[in-house]
């Protein structure tokens, strides 16, 4: 059987995962996070059975620290799914009620977007906070992980799998792809899947935007950047600094562009650098950098995104041209400005076009799960529908519902009928 096969079977099966009740969805999530718990060991041992064969097929070292899952993961993606639990029911809140005349009523109300394709990196906390979102927010989900966490994304699919069919839920609601041709057959499954929420490099995204006639949304490049002020306070920037680089580094909200303002530079520059290189971390930077400290040369193509302990240093004459660097050369994720001047602060986050926008705090805040959304399928750096982290809020779209009484709108077309558009408390 193809993938078209279980997908034409997975839109039949989304209305009644859409119908079911909060209780139920609940109850997957609690039977999921239960067997998540007793299945521990055996999830450990597939993830080693990943991390033996990234070491052999030499897999770079920023998938590895991404595919690692171990007891500090597990405890957080358990966390997440209790966040979720305690969040309210996204499905069926009441946006708009409106009497548009007596006994003909408007209601708009939430719903889940349906059947949704997400194709992410090796990491096996992802599939786990993926597919607990979909199941909070009544969404059919197709999980297709990086191949690099065959084994664990196996046992976890399992486990989840076998949870949400326990709870009561539709057998065909969860599906998981492990091949990539499939990709390219989930490519083409138009009018079966509503959304495909793709994770991983521009040239990635691309293709999938390009061979594709779904909705895609998503991210591709996490390039994040920290401003220092000419108003900034020196200790406070290289404490938010070093956590931005160094807390999870393989991660698309750890920062890869530090901008500093030229009338701080030459005093700033030798301090950032020498505790920079106490860390591990190494600097890039143009010829102007380099007259005030003693680093590589940036590498072809500028500023990119490293996912390693290097980042690109630029000198700038003030906040208008950091903005504007932030702006063309930026990915739209996350970036931040390290100030004590509150006219500075404030300029910077409304002119930087980013999801993500800072004051005073690292980058690695830009999380579903910090933001108090229990999880994420992904950050979004579009601005239709969903930006930023995309949780619960991010997986639901709306549909009007209206209740008449034999309404016809000839009536209201000849005059016989007049609307009132009375709104109505809800």
């Amino acid at each position: 059987m193809s993938i078209r096969d279980d997908v034409k079977k997975m839109k039949m099966a989304a209305p009644y995962l859409a119908a079911s009740s909060i209780d139920i969805r609940n109850k997957a999530l609690e039977i999921a996070m239960s067997k998540l718990k007793e299945s521990a060991e055996k999830i450990f041992e597939a993830n080693r059975q990943d991390l033996e064969a990234a070491a052999t097929n030499g897999v770079a070292p920023a998938v590895v620290k991404r595919l690692r899952f171990d007891e500090h993961k597990l405890n957080d993606v358990i966390e997440g799914i209790k966040m979720l639990i305690k969040l309210p029911d996204p499905i069926g809140k009441v946006s708009l009620h409106r009497e548009l005349d007596e006994g003909l009523e408007l209601t708009r109300v939430s719903c889940p977007i349906g059947v949704i394709g997400v194709i992410f990196e090796a990491r096996p906390d992802a599939l786990v906070q993926i597919s607990t979102l979909c199941i909070k927010s009544g969404n059919c989900a197709i999980l297709k992980g990086g191949k690099e966490t065959t084994f664990s994304n196996r046992i976890l699919f399992e486990i989840i799998h076998n949870s949400i069919i326990e709870a009561g839920l539709p057998v065909d609601c969860m599906l998981q792809a492990e091949s990539h041709s499939e990709i390219d057959e989930l490519l083409s499954c138009h009018g079966y899947v509503d959304l495909l929420i793709p994770r991983g490099s521009n040239a990635f995204v691309k293709y999938i935007m390009d061979n594709t006639s779904i909705p895609v949304m998503g991210h591709a490049d996490g390039i994040c950047h920290i401003y220092v002020d000419d108003e900034a306070d020196f200790e406070l920037a290289t404490k938010i600094i070093i956590d931005a680089k160094t807390q999870y580094t393989a991660a698309c909200n750890a920062v890869e562009t530090l901008l500093v303002n030229r009338k701080v530079a030459g005093e700033y520059l030798p301090k950032l650098y020498e505790t920079m290189k106490n860390n591990g971390i190494k600097l890039r930077g143009d010829k102007e950098v380099q007259s005030i400290i003693a680093i590589e040369d940036l590498t072809e193509g500028g500023y990119i995104e490293y996912l390693d302990l290097v980042a690109s240093v630029k000198i700038v004459d003030d906040i208008d041209e950091a903005i504007e660097h932030i702006n063309r050369f930026g990915s739209h994720h996350t970036d931040s400005i390290i100030t004590e001047n509150k006219k500075n602060a404030d300029y910077f986050m409304q002119m930087v076009d980013s999801a993500g926008v800072y004051c005073n705090c690292s980058t690695r805040f830009a999380d579903g799960f910090r933001y108090g959304f229990g999880a994420e399928v992904g950050i979004s750096t579009g601005k239709i529908h969903a930006r930023g982290p995309v949780g619960l809020e991010g997986l639901v779209t709306y549909k009007y519902k209206l209740y008449g009484t034999g309404q016809i709108v000839g009536d209201y077309a000849e005059g016989r009928s007049h609307f009132n558009f009375r709104d109505i408390e809800y």
